[in-house]
């Protein structure tokens, strides 16, 4: 959400950038949202004068009554209970306006950075750079499925039995690795200084909506029947909603965390092969890393964290690259975005492993996360990355670890959370 200031001081940007990422239909409420600002305070200010008059007046009543000026007191009293008729009617009309204004900035996109592309959707995302040599191995790297299903380590067919489709079991060593993954990325912050936390894996909707666009919500989110309560699609939700209306002393800042959590999405999974695998599914795992910042740090925290990704993913012995979000693709809350993708050799392409971004101070000014400076409090910047996320960071290291004979390497990184297995078997 941006600050209303920009929208009375330059309508001219926040419609430029809602063009940028062709929301073109968004366009009359900047100008809604202008006049119903104005009106606002409008009112604000008469209805400040009448309670001073108001306050004035209800002085002078009690003396009239010590001095027996009854009829002057009855008078007074008459034109003093009109007044508070007037500010009642005045708070009531300032407070339909004031829920119409917030409706329409929570929908108003946050001011893209300069540096994003742009673009109309993913198609025009733009590689930045690439990590490590793609390589196509001479002999063939079946469907993920089928190598997990060779070294018996997965059960979709009875996940499908207790759950329905788009979940899974995972059995053995890969259940095993999986683990694996997720307990280096772990390692791997809490050594670049990050503070871990396993945080609530449900929150209430008023932190939903502080931290992600209405939109996401609801093609995201799963919400408990007859509660105030969503399950988390990304442990970032429940991580930067700790800090919900929250005065963060300057000298804490900044505050980095890595934080463990399954994660529960709508997402069902495509037609045809991709069902017999782990590309989309509604249940995963995931280490994440959230920072709250002061404002002019953030940039350096964006490129800072999405290398950690990358470096990641290279200590498993796969190439990645880093993809530029482009402006139609940003979600309204985001700055700046950036998805590390990795390298399929299977598909001889790339696919989605983490996402970057930073997000301003939109998700804090929604939520009321503030530190207090030398010229009062202003809000704090946060940004989110994903460490590594499980089914989709397996694929990619089964995929790139895969070896002729059927077995699967495990990288070095992670051979001590195997118990010193160096890979993993093929079932005969």
């Amino acid at each position: 959400m941006i600050d209303i200031r920009l929208i009375r001081e330059n309508r001219k940007l926040v419609k430029e950038n809602i063009k940028k990422k062709f929301q073109d239909e968004k366009l009359p409420l900047v100008d809604e949202v202008y006049d119903l600002d104005i009106r606002v305070r409008e009112i604000q200010t008469k209805g400040d004068n009448l309670k001073a008059e108001k306050n004035k007046m209800s002085g002078k009543i009690g003396k009239l009554m010590k001095d027996k000026r009854q009829d002057e007191a009855n008078k007074i009293k008459e034109e003093v209970t009109k007044m508070a008729g007037e500010i009642a009617d005045l708070e009531k009309e300032q407070e339909e306006l004031n829920k119409r204004i917030k409706e329409i900035m929570l929908v108003i996109p946050n001011i893209i950075d300069d540096s994003v592309p742009i673009g109309k959707d993913d198609s025009e995302n733009v590689e930045v750079q690439k990590f490590g040599e793609p390589v196509v191995p001479e002999y063939e790297i079946p469907y993920h499925a089928d190598i997990i299903n060779a070294v018996n380590g997965m059960d979709k067919e009875a996940a499908g039995r207790t759950s329905g489709e788009g979940f899974y079991y995972l059995l053995g060593d890969i259940a095993r690795l999986h683990e694996a993954m997720i307990a280096y990325g772990r390692d791997f912050m809490i050594d670049k200084g990050f503070t871990y936390a396993i945080p609530p894996f449900m929150i209430h909707a008023d932190v939903v909506t502080g931290v992600m666009s209405f939109p996401e919500m609801e093609a995201m989110m799963y919400k408990i029947e007859n509660e105030d309560l969503y399950l988390i699609g990304t442990s970032e939700h429940s991580m930067i909603g700790k800090f919900k209306d929250q005065i963060i002393k300057r000298e804490e800042l900044p505050i980095h965390m890595t934080s463990y959590s399954p994660c529960f999405r709508k997402e069902g999974g495509s037609h045809g092969l991709e069902e017999r695998g782990l590309y989309r599914v509604h249940q995963f795992e995931k280490q994440e890393m959230i920072v709250i910042c002061e404002p002019e740090e953030s940039m350096d925290w964006y490129e800072k964290m999405w290398q950690y990704t990358v470096e990641i993913f290279r200590n498993f012995d796969i190439p990645v690259r880093q993809l530029e979000c482009c402006s139609g693709d940003l979600a309204d809350l985001k700055v700046k975005s950036c998805d590390i993708e990795a390298w399929s050799p299977r598909q001889q392409k790339y696919f989605e492993v983490g996402s970057c971004s930073t997000l301003g101070d939109a998700q804090a000014r929604r939520l009321g996360i503030r530190a207090k400076g030398d010229k009062g409090t202003y809000y704090l910047h946060t940004l989110n990355n994903t460490v590594v996320a499980s089914p989709r960071g397996l694929i990619a290291l089964i995929e790139n670890n895969y070896q002729e004979d059927g077995s699967i390497k495990i990288p070095k990184v992670l051979q001590p959370y195997m118990g010193g297995k160096k890979k993993i078997e093929a079932k005969k």
